[in-house]
């Protein structure tokens, strides 16, 4: 972070900065002495939008040549010529209609130019978003595709790694041109909270008499050159002086932004606001209808699935269970799921009758006594978690997703919500038959606090940005911990 403190500025090579002494309406200047007075406070940045215009103009070019060289290129590799006429007709759809899903995906933008691995996953959507338009065009114009399929499929591919190349190698190039964040940004202090920002310029309002001050046209006047060439303005104020600077940003063409600490402890992810009353909005829940729709038809999918193949397994440790003691087959025992409702598990029992723990208090050890002699093999592998799939079926549970707990659980001496309130944040998604921290290892007993915090940093790690690949990733991983040390 650059600061600028009372007139010393710390620049680097190629910015200007110089400070005169505040101007006011009692100053004794006039008429076009003061107008040049006012004007001695120069841009503390060069503008970078011209900059990032040549970047993004240069990533839209590249993007076509470098789709064209990989289809020609799989064509000579492949010894076909004669595609080549055909590979232009092509193009002259595949290029413009990229382009557009491109600009639809934010692949030509700032946090696309900053974040490469946002930059690959946009990149790579717009290309799967292209090829489902092309081949819509193709299906209803029953026009026939004059280009072999294995062409195609290959060039598509090359096409893929040179555009992904491509973002990976540019992005020494943007940092040199357009510095490390790409944008210019100001961080005014006016008496709040310190705000750190990499890379942003950071000044002091009372070391050079800036105040938002709407009625005084010269403090307008020298706020607005301080703003110059800024894409992000921050102030940090005291709540009386939030409003004043509001309206200062209002009227200015600025992206203006003013620093609440409220924000951060509320976890606020928006506002809204109407002609009578606005909002904070601090939860909208982490998966969208689209994604939950995908997720449920997976988990019916997977658990559907499972139960078909499992059955012959199911049959016979169920029967194992009611010849050792007579008890019954499954054990039921309440836990929290979503939106923080109560819910019956079913698991296969694996301890004596008389000493099954509805409420969950005391946690299972290693060397546990209430054990059954099939009980104890079944915790170990496992298998006493399958009849979840149940649940999975009836809609109370996901196969991956936070594991639910029983509500008279202990971390330590403490229950799980006192030990952390951030604990019901992984209510927010239906519980899973697995998770991010029984793939890690982070399950069984929580003798510690520290147990449960762990655990709990997994989970809530899972609920920021649900994917389908990550879903199927945990799915795979969890075959290597069925049979784990800390199972039981």
């Amino acid at each position: 972070m650059r600061v600028l403190d009372g007139g010393a500025t710390n620049l680097e090579a190629g910015e200007i900065a110089a400070v005169t002494q505040p101007l006011s309406p009692q100053s004794g200047q006039h008429g076009s002495a003061a107008r040049t007075a006012a004007r001695f406070v120069l841009p503390l940045a060069p503008s970078l939008v011209r900059r990032r215009l040549q970047v993004y103009l240069a990533l839209i070019v590249g993007d076509a040549l470098g789709i064209t060289a990989a289809f020609a290129t799989v064509c000579q590799l492949l010894g076909r010529p004669h595609e080549l006429a055909a590979l232009g007709n092509i193009l002259v759809l595949f290029i413009p209609i990229y382009w557009t899903m491109a600009i639809n995906r934010r692949v030509y933008s700032v946090r696309a130019l900053m974040g490469v691995r946002f930059a690959l996953i946009r990149v790579a959507h717009a290309l799967i978003a292209t090829v489902v338009v092309m081949i819509a065009l193709f299906y209803f114009a029953h026009s026939p595709l004059q280009f072999g399929r294995l062409s195609l499929e290959l060039g598509l591919l090359a096409a893929a790694v040179v555009l992904l190349g491509m973002r990976s190698l540019i992005r020494p190039l943007v940092v040199r041109r357009c510095g490390v964040t790409a944008e210019n940004v100001l961080i005014i202090n006016d008496g709040g909270a310190l705000v750190r920002v990499p890379g942003a310029w950071s000044i002091r309002a009372r070391d050079h008499n800036l105040k938002p001050d709407c009625t005084d046209p010269h403090m307008l006047d020298r706020l607005g050159l301080f703003m110059t060439n800024m894409d992000r303005v921050l102030v940090t104020c005291p709540p009386e002086r939030r409003a004043a600077w509001a309206m200062v940003f209002k009227g200015s063409n600025i992206s203006g932004e003013i620093v609440d600490s409220d924000v951060l402890a509320l976890g606020v992810i928006g506002a809204r606001r109407t002609a009578d009353y606005g909002t904070l909005v601090v939860s909208l829940g982490p998966l969208s209808l689209k994604n939950r729709a995908i997720k449920r038809a997976m988990d019916l999918t997977v658990a559907g699935g499972a139960l078909l193949a499992l059955c012959p397994l199911l049959l016979v440790i169920a029967a194992l269970i009611r010849l050792e003691d007579g008890g019954p087959v499954f054990f039921r025992q309440q836990r929290q799921g979503r939106n923080n409702r109560l819910f019956w598990i079913t698991k296969f029992r694996s301890m004596r009758v008389q000493q099954s723990d509805l409420a969950g208090e005391r946690s299972t050890a290693r060397a546990d006594d209430r054990f059954t002699a099939i009980g104890r093999f079944i915790r170990r592998t496992s298998i006493d978690e399958l009849p979840q799939l149940f649940n999975v079926l009836s809609g109370d549970m996901s196969i991956v997703g936070p594991r639910p707990h029983a509500i008279g659980s202990l971390a330590g001496n403490k229950r799980f919500w006192d030990v952390d309130p951030r604990y019901l944040l992984r209510h927010a998604l239906k519980p899973g038959l697995t998770g991010l921290a029984q793939v890690r290892g982070l399950r069984g007993a929580t003798d510690r606090e520290s147990d449960l915090v762990d655990r709990l940093q997994a989970d809530l790690e899972y609920l920021d940005g649900w994917t389908v690949l990550r879903d199927i990733r945990i799915m795979v991983a969890t075959l290597g911990v069925v049979v784990h040390d800390r199972a039981y």
